[in-house]
């Protein structure tokens, strides 16, 4: 693995007010890694994902991604520059089929128009990467369904399947766990432990047998800061980790 870093945090401050949702925040992601960024709620995590993104712009600090600094990119610059964050794809077309959605997010990134009258599926060129995302997300076997037929679970992994087939170079992951089942749980963590050195990833989750099955290295913001910084075994073992989970989740043992 590259020491040199994907992702370059540096002092990144956001304030609302008198709330410092991001009190210098100083992190680094390197190429492959997986990275998971936990918290108690109110710590300021989805904030933190918004600055990277380029949906949130910091007061202070600076991000480099790749080298770059990406500060003031606004999100399109970024996920084309390979930045993805995986709720930036919304928008489906439930009456369409899995493989049609991500056809059509293949078009929206390489710039062309909607060919809402030529057919999706008749575009090699935009069918063959997609058909690689599709699996890539688990949905093989779900390409010629349509959306509004998909379960939750199966709908998460679709817009997965939506910012994979960019090609991105990092994927920043909020939540992807989200309101599932503990099965459906289950097969998106095997899914991003197949995509495990791929793609450098960036995971905030609420799920902490999923986030300590998964991640290279944790971190810790409570409010707004970085408590600490490690592999999953020092983090389980750290006091002021647990300290700071009293009354909240707790850490698995």
């Amino acid at each position: 693995m590259s020491t040199t870093p994907m992702l370059q945090i540096n002092q990144l401050v956001k304030r609302y007010g008198g709330l410092l949702a991001t009190d210098h925040v100083q992190l680094s992601l390197a190429p492959g890694e997986l990275h998971a960024i936990i918290g108690p709620n109110g710590a300021g995590k989805t904030t933190l994902i918004g600055q990277l993104g380029g949906e949130v712009r910091p007061d202070s600090g600076t991000v480099f991604f790749n080298g770059e600094d990406v500060t003031a990119l606004p999100p399109a610059r970024r996920a084309l520059r390979g930045l993805a964050r995986s709720y930036q794809i919304t928008s489906v077309f439930p009456e369409f089929s899995v493989l049609e959605n991500v056809v059509l997010a293949m078009q929206a990134h390489c710039g062309h128009s909607f060919g809402f009258w030529k057919p999706v599926l008749r575009q090699a060129e935009l069918v063959a990467p997609a058909e690689r995302a599709v699996a890539q997300a688990g949905l093989a076997h779900r390409a010629y369904v349509p959306v509004a037929d998909l379960a939750h679970g199966e709908r998460r992994q679709l817009e997965l399947a939506m910012v994979l087939v960019a090609q991105p170079k990092l994927l920043l992951l909020d939540e992807p766990m989200a309101g599932m089942s503990h099965q459906e749980s289950g097969k998106v963590v095997e899914l991003l432990q197949s995509l495990k050195g791929q793609y450098a990833m960036l995971l905030v989750e609420h799920d902490m047998d999923a986030v300590f099955a998964l991640a290279d290295r944790i971190s810790v913001l409570v409010y707004g800061r970085i408590i600490a910084s490690g592999t999953p075994e020092e983090i389980r073992a750290n006091e002021d980790v647990r300290t700071a989970y009293l009354g909240d989740e707790a850490l698995p043992i």
